[in-house]
C-alpha cells in the first residue's frame, strides 16, 4: 500500500488505471488513455526537472532555476531559456505543488531567484529602467543576454511570468507567508505588470516567433495577468491602478480577433489566422469559476468551441496521418496549416491543447449544471453528436449526458494520438512527422511535457484557482488604445525564510477506518533543508483517493468503479474506471485504483464486474457514499471495500 501511495503522489495520481485481470494471466494489449497517463505523468514530470538547471540531467551547465527549452544543441539549437516557455512550465509546477507535490518547492524558489536577476539583464530589447528589456524572448543558460538576431520583442513572456508567480504568491499568502510574498515575489510581478500595462498596445512577435503584429494569445494572457495582478496586489497590501485602468481596454481589443466563425490568431499576417495559438489562448485563460463567456473566449464558450472545430479541421486534409479521419474524431494538430518549419508537422503541445480545451469545457459544464448550443457552436456539437440542436440542456437530461460523453471521447482521442507517437519510454520532442509519425525537431521539449501534465490535470477535474474572470468580462462600449505607467525596479530580495514550510521533508499517510473516519499522520524528515516552525500547511485542492476492493474473480473478468462524479464516469458504465489486479494473489483478491478527486467532494459509487463477453453485473444495493477529506496536509487516502 505504501508504495502505491508514493507512486500516486509522485505522479499526482493523475489517473491510475492498469491491467484489469491478474497480471500473470493478462494478454499483452494496448493501454487505455487512463493507464498510459498514469505512467506518462511521471515521465513528463521527470522530463521537466531534467531540463532545469543546475541539477537537471540535461541542464547541468545552466544556472540554478533556469528552464531550458530542450537539451537539443544542434538542428535545432534550443539550449536557451525562453521567458514564455519557462513561465508556462513553472505555472504547471506550481499547480502540481499546490496539489500536494511538495518536492517541487526548491525548484520553484530557484526559478523565482533566477527571474529576479534576469529582469535586470540589459539586452537587445532594452533594459529594466524603461521596462523594455522585459520583452526580450530568450537568454543564454548562464543568465546573460542573447545578442544574436531574433524576433523581438515578444510581449507574452512578462504576462505569463506574472501569472506563474502570482499562483505561488497566492499559496504563500494563504499559508501565512504574506511577508515573503510581499518582499520577494511581488517586486518581480510588479515589473511584469508594469510592462504589460505600458506596452500591451504595441506590436511584437507572436508565440511562434514568426509574425510581428498583434497576437490573440498575447492579448488574452495580458488581460488575465492584469486582472489577477490587481487582486494579488491587494493581498500583499499594495495596489495596481495601472492594471485596473488597462485591463478593460485589453479585453475590448481582444474582441476584434473574433471573425464571426473562428478566432483570428494574428493581425499583421497574410495567413488565414487558423492557428493553435488560439486554442492555447483559451486554455491559458481558463477560469474554473467562469461562465461560458464569449468575451474572454472561455473553453466552454460558443466562440472557443467553434474555433476548436475550425482550427482542428484545418489539419485533417494536410497531414497523411489524418487521412480518412472524419470531423468530430481527433486528429494530429500542428501550429497552423501554412506552417513550413521542418516542412510543417503536428506538434505534441498543440495536439494536447486541443484535448485540454475540451476537458476545460467539460469541467465548466459540469460545474454550471448545463450546456448551451447556439448557432455559433452548433457545427462543433453536430460533429460529435449528430442529433445536436440549439438549446440549453440540463445536466439531468439524457441529451446532456450523451453530449458530455461524446466530448470526453473526442478529447481522449487527442491524448491517444500523443500516446501513439510518443517514444516507447514516454519521451516527447517538439514535433512528429506528418506522414510517418516519427519524432522531429528538438528532443525532450519542456513545453511538451508541461502540456501533457496540464491536460491530464484538467482531464481529472483538477483545476487552478480562479483568476477573477467573473468580475472582468464586461467589455467597454468604446475601445481605446491607451497605456499606463507602472513601476520598474530591481527585485533584490531573494532571501527565502528558513521558517518556510517545506512539506517535501514530510511524509503523509492517511488511513480510513471501517466507520469512515480518516486519520492523518505526518512525520517530519530529518533530512530536509528547511524546518517547519509554522502551524500552517498545504491544503490540496485535490486528494489521491485509492479504492481497495476485495473481489474474487476468474480469468477474463474485470472490475470497474462507477460513480456520481466525472472522475468515476458519471454512472456511465462505458466511462467507469478500471481497477488493477497487479497485487491480486491466491490469498489476497485485491483490486485497486487511484483517482485524483477535488477535496471535499461528496459522491456515491458502486463496483461493477465486467465479464469477458461484455456483460455487466452491478454489486448489490445500496450505493456506497464517500466524502473526500479536505483536511490540512491530506494528499492521499484509501477507502477499503469488499464486493457485495
Amino acid at each position: 500500500m505504501a508504495s502505491r501511495i508514493l507512486t500516486a503522489l509522485c505522479a499526482l495520481t493523475l489517473g491510475h488505471t492498469a491491467m484489469a485481470i491478474p497480471q500473470w494471466l493478462a494478454p499483452r494489449a494496448t493501454t487505455s488513455v487512463s493507464s498510459w497517463l498514469a505512467t506518462e505523468t511521471a515521465v513528463a514530470r521527470a522530463g521537466i526537472l531534467d531540463n532545469i538547471g543546475s541539477a537537471g540531467a540535461y541542464a547541468g551547465s545552466a544556472d540554478s532555476g533556469i528552464v531550458i527549452a530542450s537539451p537539443s544543441t544542434d538542428s535545432p539549437d534550443y539550449y536557451y531559456t525562453w521567458t514564455r516557455d519557462s513561465a508556462l512550465t513553472l505555472k504547471c509546477l506550481v499547480d502540481l505543488f499546490k496539489n500536494g507535490d511538495t518536492d517541487l518547492l526548491d525548484v520553484i524558489e530557484e526559478y523565482i531567484d533566477a527571474q529576479a536577476y534576469i529582469q535586470t539583464v540589459s539586452n537587445p530589447s532594452g533594459s529594466l529602467s524603461a521596462g523594455t528589456g522585459l520583452g526580450e524572448p530568450k537568454f543564454n543558460v548562464d543568465e546573460t543576454a542573447y545578442t544574436g538576431s531574433w524576433g523581438r520583442p515578444q510581449r507574452d513572456g512578462p504576462a505569463l511570468r506574472a501569472t506563474a508567480l502570482i499562483a505561488f504568491g497566492q499559496w504563500l499568502v494563504s499559508n501565512g507567508y504574506t511577508t515573503t510574498a510581499t518582499n520577494i515575489v511581488w517586486p518581480i510581478i510588479r515589473n511584469d505588470l508594469s510592462y504589460v500595462a505600458e506596452y500591451w498596445n504595441q506590436t511584437g512577435y507572436d508565440l511562434w516567433e514568426e509574425v510581428s503584429g498583434s497576437s490573440f494569445f498575447t492579448i488574452a494572457v495580458q488581460h488575465r495577468a492584469l486582472v489577477e495582478g490587481s487582486k494579488f496586489a491587494a493581498s500583499v497590501g499594495s495596489t495596481c491602478s495601472y492594471c485596473d485602468s488597462q485591463a478593460p481596454q485589453v479585453l475590448c481589443f481582444l474582441q476584434s480577433f473574433w471573425t464571426g466563425s473562428y478566432t483570428l490568431a494574428n493581425f499583421g499576417s497574410s495567413r488565414t489566422g487558423k492557428d493553435a495559438n488560439t486554442l492555447l489562448g483559451s486554455i491559458h485563460t481558463f477560469d474554473p469559476e467562469a461562465a461560458c463567456d464569449d468575451t474572454t473566449f472561455q473553453p466552454c464558450s460558443s466562440r472557443a468551441l467553434a474555433n476548436h472545430k475550425v482550427v482542428t479541421d484545418s489539419f485533417r486534409s494536410i497531414y497523411t496521418l489524418n487521412s480518412g479521419i472524419s470531423a468530430g474524431v481527433a486528429v494530429a494538430v500542428g501550429r497552423y496549416p501554412e506552417d513550413s518549419y521542418y516542412n510543417g508537422n503536428p506538434w505534441f503541445l498543440c495536439t494536447l491543447a486541443a484535448a485540454e480545451l475540451l476537458y476545460d469545457a467539460l469541467y465548466q459544464w459540469n460545474r454550471i449544471g448545463s450546456l448551451t448550443i447556439n448557432s455559433v457552436s452548433l457545427a462543433f456539437f453536430t460533429d460529435v453528436y449528430s442529433s445536436a440542436a440549439t438549446g440549453t440542456y440540463s445536466s439531468s437530461s439524457a441529451t446532456y449526458s450523451s453530449i458530455v460523453s461524446a466530448v470526453k471521447t473526442y478529447a481522449d482521442g487527442y491524448v491517444s494520438i500523443v500516446e501513439k507517437y510518443a517514444s516507447s519510454n514516454g519521451s516527447m520532442s517538439e514535433q512528429f512527422d506528418k506522414s510517418s509519425g516519427s519524432q522531429l525537431s528538438a528532443r525532450d521539449l519542456t513545453w511538451s511535457y508541461a502540456a501533457l501534465l496540464t491536460a491530464n490535470l484538467r482531464r481529472n477535474s483538477v483545476v487552478p484557482a480562479g483568476w477573477g474572470e467573473t468580475s472582468a468580462s464586461s467589455v467597454p462600449a468604446t475601445c481605446s488604445s491607451t497605456s499606463a505607467i507602472g513601476t520598474f525596479s530591481s527585485a533584490t530580495n531573494t532571501a527565502w525564510p528558513t521558517a518556510l514550510t517545506s512539506v517535501s521533508g514530510s511524509s503523509t499517510t492517511a488511513t480510513t477506518t471501517g466507520t469512515g473516519t480518516t486519520t492523518v499522520t505526518t512525520t517530519a524528515s530529518t533530512s530536509t533543508t528547511k524546518t517547519s516552525t509554522s502551524t500552517s500547511c498545504t491544503t490540496p485542492t485535490a486528494v489521491a483517493v485509492t479504492f481497495d476492493l476485495i473481489a474474487t474473480t476468474t480469468y477474463g473478468e474485470n472490475i470497474k468503479i462507477a460513480g456520481s462524479i466525472a472522475a468515476l464516469g458519471d454512472w456511465d458504465t462505458d466511462d467507469a474506471v478500471a481497477l488493477s489486479a497487479a497485487d491480486y494473489t491466491d490469498s489476497d483478491h485485491l483490486w485497486f485504483v487511484t483517482q485524483s478527486i477535488p477535496a471535499g467532494t461528496v459522491f456515491e459509487y458502486k463496483y461493477i464486474r465486467v465479464e469477458s463477453d461484455g456483460t455487466i453485473e452491478w454489486e448489490s444495493d445500496p450505493n456506497r457514499s464517500y466524502t473526500v477529506p479536505a483536511a490540512c496536509a491530506t494528499t492521499a487516502v484509501t477507502e477499503s471495500d469488499t464486493w457485495r
